[in-house]
């Protein structure tokens, strides 16, 4: 169970087949709005990174126009696991093989956060990279290997992922 000083926060990344607005991503960008009002509504959310359109897919984090980030702030993991594959998150989740390059390296990464905390995306990034180098550790991790909040007792804990929403094939 989480400490209620901390939250958790997530990035994931991930790069487009097609540019926004092609014809290939109009169910993924039609179904933008919807999850992230069933995010907003799930228990436990805290905060997602958005620009004045409501979501984050035209905030740009590099020179790569397909390139998307999305953050969110939860206050527990179990609050965020559940979003993920409990609710019609997931059904979107499925389908990002016909929406996504499939990711040669790790593309989400989760990290504690001190509570009122908002994370930036350099931040993001820069705990992606550390899990990309380094892999779960205390720092960045994943559902599959999940950290207890800092200055807890305990191992890594498997949440076990969905293996169809997780897995590439």
């Amino acid at each position: 169970m989480n400490d209620t000083a901390w939250h958790i926060a997530q990035l994931n990344v991930a790069r487009t087949v097609a540019p926004l607005d092609s014809p290939v991503l109009a169910e993924f960008m039609a179904a933008l709005d919807g999850v992230n009002a069933l995010a907003e509504a799930s228990p436990g959310f805290v905060w997602r990174l958005k620009s004045d359109s409501g979501n984050a897919t035209d905030i740009k984090v590099s020179d790569d126009p397909n390139f998307l980030v999305n953050m969110s702030v939860w206050q527990s993991v179990e609050a965020l696991f559940a979003f993920v594959y409990r609710t019609g998150h997931n059904k979107v989740m499925v389908r990002r093989r016909e929406w996504f390059d499939k990711p040669a390296e790790a593309y989400q990464v989760l990290w504690w956060i001190p509570a009122g905390h908002v994370p930036t995306v350099a931040e993001a990034l820069a705990r992606l990279a550390h899990l990309r180098a380094h892999g779960p550790t205390a720092h960045a991790f994943t559902f599959s290997e999940r950290y207890p909040v800092p200055g807890a007792a305990g191992d890594p804990t498997d949440m076990r992922p969905e293996p169809y929403c997780v897995g590439w094939t």
